[in-house]
């Protein structure tokens, strides 16, 4: 440990005047940590971590990294067995990881050939090949590597008080803003099937298409989304160390078996990990933080899942505060995608006081494009968001659209007129008042619903009767309400549209489409996903490019001149 030189005290501090500028800046109200690697604080670069080996006999991984089978632990048993290519991987592991490295940046390689040699990679062979980039060399490799070509963006729709008209006017706005999954959760577990019926009825009045997520427990997540009420799922954690797998009375079998319930009804589900989660639980094992992360990044893919929520999810603070902490979080979104997995890349939890550090936190996932930029930007003030609040929120829309037209780049977003947001934001808290009333839930009142058109946070809603919502919500689960029902509900109360924009997300479900890798849909209920939206960056001139109707969108603002006239604003 570096010895900490003792400050003066009393009389003889003395500072200058712009040391106390300095001092008062956001960003020194952050928490910064020297390195432990015995305790696994540290980003990705620790002596603790193994060197990269792989032995095969008989057609089975005998030794991986280092540890003959008789020495796995149960995570390297299902890595050996279910997430590494046998035939390939002792050719992978000696090709040296300079080269490696060079081909995730080379425009002229392939994304295939480059996700081919990563099938026959350890998890210590792709940290050792990850270790050698900085973070530009990051991102240009996680351009080429993501699995869809069309950049996406997931939002947070929650309410401090479980308010479920406000989550459905939140979901409305956020999902006419261009949103192509919308989330919620609770504090209060039981109000979860009224929660989860706003934020699905209103993701559908902003824009047919939109999907919807309640994340809880897995039991009732998985009961709302077999009844229709949801139609993905993400909050299937997992972790890259044994002991802290089992604490959670988990392995990775058991997450694999509760995957294939999920898809066996057509449900989209991807895990989520993140580097920093293993130290914040005590127990690293001593290993880097990236090191563990891509752990669990090879069992999301031995398990089959579509893709991965990851980015330092619910745990940004940890890397955060040792150097090179945010370098290894771009790192893990490069290696989510390396193996061809879905990314929902983080960018999902506040951890600094600063605002150019938040920002610098989103950039290489919003310039190099991932399938979700964000895993939950707050589409609610962060005083209303129930996942601890997200790195941007509502205040941040305007800036993250000038961001988007200053670099010309897509991070899922536009910017909507006034009287669209109001209008849908009423629309959907009037649909919500007819879906309760024809379930004979708790009424909403006209004065919910005029709070609901024009409000910023639940500080703007009456309060409602949470002892009567809770048994209304109760009264749902017990009388087998699903999404059908609630398409009946709404097209016989005069929300024909939103009704067929619910029926249509319900047979993508059985058609079994968005269990494709990176599967969105457009607003014309068409799946896009990695197998019809296929990734073909191969440099300068070629991939997605933000250009045509699209860029057109994107050029408008809340404030924009017009050339001809100065003293107008373009409309």
């Amino acid at each position: 440990m570096t010895a900490v030189t003792p400050r003066p005290t009393g009389s003889e501090v003395r500072t200058s005047r712009r040391t106390e500028v300095l001092e008062a800046r956001p960003v020194n109200l952050d928490g910064f940590v020297e390195e432990w690697p015995e305790k696994g604080l540290v980003a990705m670069e620790s002596d603790f971590d193994p060197q990269p080996s792989v032995r095969v006999e008989d057609g089975r991984i005998v030794e991986l990294d280092g540890r003959s089978r008789d020495e796995f632990d149960f995570m390297d048993t299902f890595i050996a067995d279910h997430a590494i290519d046998v035939e390939t991987c002792e050719d992978a592991v000696a090709t040296p990881s300079i080269e490696i490295a060079r081909m995730l940046v080379d425009p002229r390689t392939t994304r295939a050939e480059v996700v081919a040699v990563g099938r026959g990679l350890t998890p210590a062979k792709i940290l050792d090949v990850v270790k050698l980039m900085n973070v530009v060399e990051i991102m240009m490799g996680l351009q080429k590597t993501r699995s869809r070509r069309t950049p996406a963006n997931q939002a947070h729709s929650t309410s401090a008080k479980d308010n479920p008209i406000q989550v459905a006017a939140d979901a409305a706005e956020g999902a006419v803003r261009g949103f192509a999954e919308l989330e919620t959760t609770l504090g209060v577990v039981r109000y979860a099937p009224l929660v989860a019926i706003g934020l699905q009825v209103g993701g559908q009045v902003g824009r047919g298409g939109v999907l919807t997520q309640c994340a809880l427990e897995e039991a009732t997540e998985l009961d709302l989304g077999m009844r229709g009420i949801t139609a993905y799922a993400e909050t299937i954690s997992i972790y890259g160390t044994e002991s802290v797998f089992v604490d959670g009375d988990d392995t990775p079998w058991s997450k694999a078996f509760l995957a294939s319930a999920y898809a066996s009804r057509g449900i989209k589900m991807r895990f989520t990990s993140g580097t920093g989660s293993e130290v914040q639980m005590g127990n690293a094992e001593g290993r880097s933080m990236l090191y563990l992360e891509i752990r669990c990044i090879l069992m999301a893919k031995g398990a089959g899942v579509q893709g991965l929520q990851n980015g330092s999810i619910s745990c940004i603070g940890v890397p955060g505060a040792v150097p090179g902490g945010i370098r290894a979080v771009a790192a893990e979104n490069l290696v989510a995608s390396w193996m061809d997995l879905e990314c929902a890349s983080g960018n999902d939890q506040s951890f600094s006081h600063s605002a150019m550090r938040r920002t610098s936190r989103l950039l290489p996932q919003l310039l190099s494009g991932t399938d979700f930029v964000c895993s939950g930007y707050s589409a609610v003030p962060n005083k209303d968001n129930m996942f601890a609040g997200s790195n941007l929120d509502t205040e941040d829309y305007d800036d993250w659209n000038v961001i988007q037209r200053d670099m010309q780049v897509d991070g899922g977003l536009r910017h909507v007129r006034e009287d669209v947001i109001l209008q849908v934001r009423n629309k959907a808290a009037r649909a919500m008042q007819a879906v309760f009333a024809e379930l004979d839930l708790p009424p909403i009142t006209d004065e919910e619903v005029e709070a609901a058109t024009y409000a910023d946070s639940s500080d703007d809603y009456p309060d409602r009767d949470v002892l009567a919502d809770l048994e209304g919500a109760r009264s749902v689960m017990e009388r087998g309400v699903t999404g059908l029902d609630l398409v009946k509900v709404l097209e016989r109360t005069g929300f024909g549209d939103v009704a067929e924009n619910y029926l249509q997300v319900l047979r993508q479900r059985v058609s079994g489409d968005l269990l494709q890798t990176a599967a969105v849909l457009t607003g014309d209920f068409v799946p896009m996903a990695a197998i019809n939206d296929a990734n073909d960056y191969a440099g300068p001139g070629t991939g997605y490019r933000l250009t045509g109707e699209r860029w057109e969108e994107l050029k408008k603002l809340r404030h924009v001149t017009s050339a001809e006239n100065p003293e107008e604003e373009v409309v």
